[in-house]
């Protein structure tokens, strides 16, 4: 998803190149955030540049009950992405088909790669984008899908922000069990 659905004019892709010798590849997920809107709006929004990938809903659950993190391998371009969690929707609005979302940031360093852990505990509870001001647990037993996405503005302290191109490499994403 970008924000061209809302009317920006930001693009991105996910390519995972085919290496021709059987061996694992990487997803490279890259594109161009853009901070202008297209004219004409039916949308009431007064920003943009965002994009992000999602996976499909799982076929059933993903029980993360037994772990502590997310890891993730990956190789940037130096800006902040955030990684999210979707669970069952028990938190914001029982009952809807919206699912709840976790969220954590996860710098990229530009050009080496890096395996970043995030903490289960360190996803916050987000409504569309925006953190909620509640306390609320994760239910990790009950996982329905993850994405990573990127902003042209927030993040890590010192990360590359603003328009322009971006570009991640993921090697890989685990979940870990901290000593």
């Amino acid at each position: 998803m970008f924000d061209t659905y809302f009317t920006g004019l930001s693009s991105a892709s996910l390519e995972i190149p085919d290496k021709g010798d059987g061996s694992d590849c990487t997803g490279i997920f890259s594109g161009n955030l853009s901070v202008d809107l297209s004219e004409g709006s039916k949308w009431n929004i007064s920003r943009s540049g965002f994009c992000g990938m999602r996976s499909k809903k799982f076929d059933g659950f993903i029980d993360l009950d037994g772990y502590d993190a997310i890891a993730l391998r990956l190789r940037g371009d130096g800006r902040c992405y955030i990684s999210t969690i979707y669970t069952e929707n028990w938190v914001n609005s029982p009952g809807q088909s919206e699912d709840n979302s976790w969220q954590a940031f996860v710098f990229a360093p530009k050009d080496s790669w890096y395996t970043a852990k995030i903490p289960l505990a360190r996803y916050l509870p987000t409504w569309r984008g925006n953190v909620i001001d509640v306390e609320m647990e994760m239910n990790p037993g009950r996982v329905l899908g993850m994405s990573l996405s990127v902003n042209a503005e927030g993040g890590a302290v010192g990360a590359k922000s603003g328009a322009g191109d971006f570009r991640a490499e993921i090697d890989w994403i685990k979940a870990l069990r901290l000593p």
